[in-house]
């Protein structure tokens, strides 16, 4: 065996490429527990219970909590630790005010744009909401609908619109598993409509029914905000507590 194979096969592990694996697992974990509200919005998030629940070390867990702050779910304070991003009627009116601007914008684009392989895959995400509907498994229902908003984006084929969304996904699944209660009927109807409309070239439809969708959760949405958030949350203030508020 030559030098070179030897030198590959006995080389250690890579401690560099050990940490990211241990950040990008406490990343996801955390990010799932937070969208699916197993934490809720503004509890705390303390640090030496955390790594010893996901079996990290302090670096990669505080590596993992900031890519949870650039994805708008986590809050850092420093000298303090951190908590859930509070969620209120404003972020979700925030959070509406850009979907109905990118979002439909992103279902033009699919409607010029998309392929054969890209309708029918969509059209596979509309069957796997259907029959969450069906079996009314609300969880399901939130992220099947999640991916189908998610695959008209990578349908636009939009790098700059692709770049703009994706900081948003995140917070457009967790809105779905907070609204989780509006009529999931309803909105399979309106994507049915939707992915009509990109099936049949028809940019200014797809774009009307994009935008239909998005505006008609608007007001449910902002008012489940009202009852949900309880008020407003000081992160600071949350970060003095011990308290892990877990969703019920």
């Amino acid at each position: 065996m030559g030098a070179g194979l030897v030198a590959v096969a006995e080389r250690p592990e890579d401690p560099v490429h050990d940490s990211k694996s241990l950040r990008q697992r406490a990343y996801e974990e955390l990010r799932q527990q937070i969208v699916d509200l197993r934490l809720a919005p503004g509890s705390r998030l303390v640090e030496r219970d955390l790594a010893a629940e996901l079996d990290v070390s302090r670096i990669p867990l505080r590596e993992a909590l900031q890519l949870l702050q650039q994805d708008g779910l986590v809050v850092l304070v420093p000298r303090q630790g951190a908590v859930v991003s509070p969620f209120g009627v404003n972020d979700v009116r925030d959070l509406f005010d850009v979907r109905e601007s990118l979002e439909v914008l992103a279902a033009r684009l699919a409607a010029e744009r998309a392929d054969a392989a890209g309708l029918a895959r969509l059209s596979d995400q509309l069957d796997a909401a259907r029959a969450a509907t069906a079996r009314k498994d609300r969880p399901a229902i939130a992220l099947a609908n999640a991916r189908f908003h998610q695959m008209i984006v990578d349908l636009a084929a939009n790098p700059l619109l692709e770049s703009m969304l994706r900081p948003l996904e995140a917070r457009t699944q967790w809105l779905f598993h907070l609204t989780k209660d509006r009529d999931p009927g309803r909105q399979c109807q309106e994507h049915e409509e939707i992915l009509a409309a990109i099936a049949a070239r028809d940019s200014k439809r797809a774009a009307e029914s994009a935008f239909h969708h998005v505006h008609s959760g608007r007001e449910a949405s902002l008012a489940m905000a009202g009852e949900w958030s309880g008020g407003a949350i000081d992160p600071i203030e949350a970060t003095k507590s011990r308290r892990r508020t877990r969703a019920t």
